[in-house]
């Protein structure tokens, strides 16, 4: 039996805030906004655990975790806003573009069900 992916969530929300809750303590990276950045990586992280892989979750995991680094470069003063968003647009454009590739497949909730013919004449 397979475990539900939804009962995930808890426990990688508690282990990232607790993270980031660490991290600060111990003055590894004081400053930063753990609750911030690291719920972005959760929702990244999140999309392929609910989602498994398929288009949508090849756009929205990998943008979100990567806003998260991002947003930890920023912290720190390496990296300037009016730089990161261009490349968070960029990024969303070269994921856009691979998940076109057909061999990655549409989400399960876009496609439509289809009866199987037993349904539609019952006998």
């Amino acid at each position: 039996m397979q475990p539900d992916r939804k009962t995930l969530i808890l426990p990688l929300l508690l282990i990232a805030v607790g993270t980031g809750w660490l991290l600060t303590t111990l003055g590894v990276a004081p400053g930063i906004d753990w609750i911030w950045t690291l719920g972005l990586a959760i929702v990244g992280l999140l999309t392929f655990a609910v989602s498994g892989i398929d288009k949508v979750s090849l756009v929205i995991g990998p943008l979100f975790i990567f806003a998260s680094f991002l947003s930890i470069l920023r912290q720190t003063g390496r990296l300037r806003f009016d730089v990161e968003i261009p490349i968070l647009v960029i990024l969303a454009g070269v994921l856009l573009l691979i998940a076109r590739m057909p061999a990655i497949p549409i989400p399960k909730w876009i496609i439509p069900e289809t009866k199987t013919r037993s349904e539609d004449n019952p006998r």
